[in-house]
């Protein structure tokens, strides 16, 4: 049986001092797991429990013109629709762009004091491993929604409040930034929660409405199959660099490069002599530089992938469509652990598109798949679709058969 998390104010007090003054070595059991992984990291990020890091502050004009071009303002009308009236209830309404930096808050009165005074203000960055385990940056670490009650949070300054917080995401499915609701003990509520759930739920079909209205284009980054980029062949390195840089379009370090590409060690000279290599590729092959910086290495353009295709056909309901452009595993001889995680997460949401769908055809071709062939949920969800006594019903339940003995 699974063990209740204790949130209760006193023992979660005493778990985190006990973990906090022993450097690590009590481990903080009973705490929420998502916690508790992230206390983890903030000791290993060397994160201060006392004095966080200095968050950067953005210059207002250089903040406002990013907000305006940012994906997140046309839905802003509808979260303040949605989550203003929070605010009269003495909680602090955020949102973040998708490294956790704040361009909007919303709120006012003693709440709106104690999360300026913490630096919670527009233009900062609440990133987990600079101040420590805090619902928006642990849910950007996380890529789930997460509440973080008091003492939960790793910075001491920090633990008068409670907030609940939950990723945005665009059409595509990347992450776009972070919506997040601060305050006192309402704001780790269940009600909170589900007011962050649903009102995130319908910013992402606001997002993808607006989508909608752009044509499908035809893909510069070619991930499911031999990787290309705009036809012209890519080595294995090099895709995955364009990947995870896709992935982050923020950026990525040398370093974290070095530790999403490869299982070991990797050293800076290499990633920086890939990178090198890259440029001079992808100088030959589109009009004008894809790459920008180096601290950290970004794209200096969007890049539409395959992979952007799949994810888009899903959100669209197109089950079929999404599996047609889904030939095989996310660069499946890569072993980098940044792909394989990336690789995981894509075949997880297509499997569990398959699993709810009612499209007969849409699940047979899934099951024909090397992923399909024991996945034992879509083999029955075929044969409560297919038509009874048909061939396609009769190769279902012949097939969970066998499953089924497999498992006995």
């Amino acid at each position: 049986m699974t063990q209740v998390p204790h949130r209760d104010a006193q023992w979660v007090r005493a778990a985190y001092e006990s973990f906090v003054s022993s450097a690590g070595s009590q481990e903080p059991n009973g705490i929420d797991p998502v916690v508790a992984a992230s206390w983890r990291r903030c000791l290993r990020n060397g994160v201060d429990p006392d004095r966080p890091r200095t968050v950067a502050v953005a210059a207002s004009g250089d903040l406002d013109d990013y907000r305006r071009a940012h994906p997140l303002a046309a839905a802003m009308p509808l979260v303040r629709d949605l989550v203003g009236g929070a605010t009269s209830d003495g909680l602090v309404v955020a949102v973040s762009d998708d490294v956790g930096r704040l361009l909007w808050i919303e709120g006012r009165g003693p709440v709106r004091s104690a999360v300026d005074h913490v630096g919670f203000v527009e233009g900062a960055v609440w990133r987990e491993e600079s101040v420590g385990t805090n619902a928006p940056g642990t849910a950007l670490t996380t890529r789930r929604p997460v509440q973080v009650l008091g003492a939960e949070h790793f910075a001491r300054p920090v633990q008068r409040l409670s907030c609940t917080a939950a990723p945005v995401r665009d059409p595509a499915g990347g992450i776009v930034g972070v919506l997040d609701l601060t305050g006192g003990s309402a704001a780790g509520s269940h009600v909170a929660l589900a007011l962050v759930r649903a009102t995130v739920a319908m910013v992402e079909r606001e997002l993808a409405a607006r989508a909608d209205g752009v044509a499908e284009r035809a893909p510069d980054l070619r991930l499911l199959g031999p990787p290309a980029l705009r036809g012209h062949r890519l080595s294995l390195r090099h895709a995955e660099i364009l990947l995870l840089l896709a992935e982050h379009p923020r950026g990525l370090g040398a370093e974290e490069l070095a530790v999403l590409l490869h299982p070991g060690d990797l050293s800076l000279v290499a990633v920086r002599a890939e990178i090198s290599r890259l440029r001079r590729v992808a100088d030959g092959v589109l009009d004008g530089p894809l790459l920008a910086g180096s601290r950290p290495y970004r794209l200096a353009r969007a890049l539409r992938s395959d992979v952007d295709t799949v994810r888009s056909r899903l959100r669209r309901g197109d089950v079929r469509g999404a599996l047609s452009a889904y030939p095989e595993a996310l660069l499946r001889r890569s072993v980098a652990p940044g792909v394989e995680r990336l690789r995981e997460e894509l075949e997880a949401e297509v499997r569990g598109a398959v699993h709810a769908c009612d499209d007969a055809a849409a699940v047979e071709h899934w099951t024909a798949r090397d992923e399909g062939a024991d996945d034992h949920a879509a083999w029955t969800r075929l044969a409560r679709l297919a038509q009874p006594g048909g061939p396609q019903a009769a190769r279902a339940w012949a097939h969970l058969g066998v499953l089924e003995r497999r498992l006995s």
